[in-house]
């Protein structure tokens, strides 16, 4: 079985894509195409919203965006399951999954809300943007024992997107304000699913580049 995946070195959500193959031990079955969704229309023909992650699988299909290609390739294997089958596990899991994807969107948008001509921002817009991922982090650092337990997709969302945060806004020193969610996600960060898919890469990029259409290490 090969899929291919159309991915930057830059996206969150394609790392997010990239843990859960690496934790469910599917990455050697993934094919990563460098893909630039703001210029590369050969996206479109496989994503009609010409969005990434899109993976193709070996028969032709295509997936997307990043719940549901972490929902199928946890479907592939026989480990513990990162997104559990039923019951209250399960609700519980998507909706730290719901909590993760929120942060890094507000995040996603702050970003390209700063990236617009300084006389095009609107301040009302990156406040809310602000807020939103403030307020999902004060959330979770008051309520620790949310992360207890089993890793689930809540967890890679919750991961990839404070890593995603602290890359583009260091000088908002989220970890220091939140010192029981900052401990967690250092912890985290040392698992080998996250290590293999770092933001090394994002870290070195020049302010005003956004996408990258390089691919990310795979170990």
């Amino acid at each position: 079985m090969k899929m291919r995946l159309h991915a930057t070195s830059t996206s969150p959500f394609v790392r997010k894509v990239l843990v859960v193959a690496h934790e469910t031990g599917l990455m050697s079955s993934v094919e990563l195409m460098a893909t630039n969704p703001h210029v590369d229309e050969r996206l479109r023909s496989d994503n009609p919203l010409c969005k990434i992650p899109t993976l193709i699988l070996d028969d032709g299909d295509v997936l997307f965006d990043s719940p549901v290609i972490c929902e199928y390739l946890d479907s592939l294997h026989s480990q513990q399951k990162l997104f559990p089958r039923s019951g209250k596990a399960r609700w519980h899991a998507l909706r730290m999954q719901a909590l993760g994807d929120g942060i890094l969107e507000a995040t996603l948008a702050r970003r390209m809300e700063i990236m617009r001509a300084k006389n095009e921002q609107s301040p009302e817009w990156t406040e809310r943007w602000i807020n939103a991922a403030s307020a999902g982090m004060d959330w979770l650092d008051a309520r620790m024992h949310l992360l207890d337990g089993p890793v689930t997709i809540g967890h890679v969302s919750i991961g990839c997107a404070l890593g995603y945060f602290q890359v583009r806004f260091p000088d908002d020193h989220w970890a220091v304000k939140r010192a029981n969610l900052g401990r967690w996600f250092e912890e985290f960060s040392q698992r080998p699913s996250m290590r293999a898919s770092s933001y090394d890469e994002l870290s070195k990029l020049p302010p005003d580049q956004i996408k990258s259409g390089g691919p990310i290490a795979k170990s």
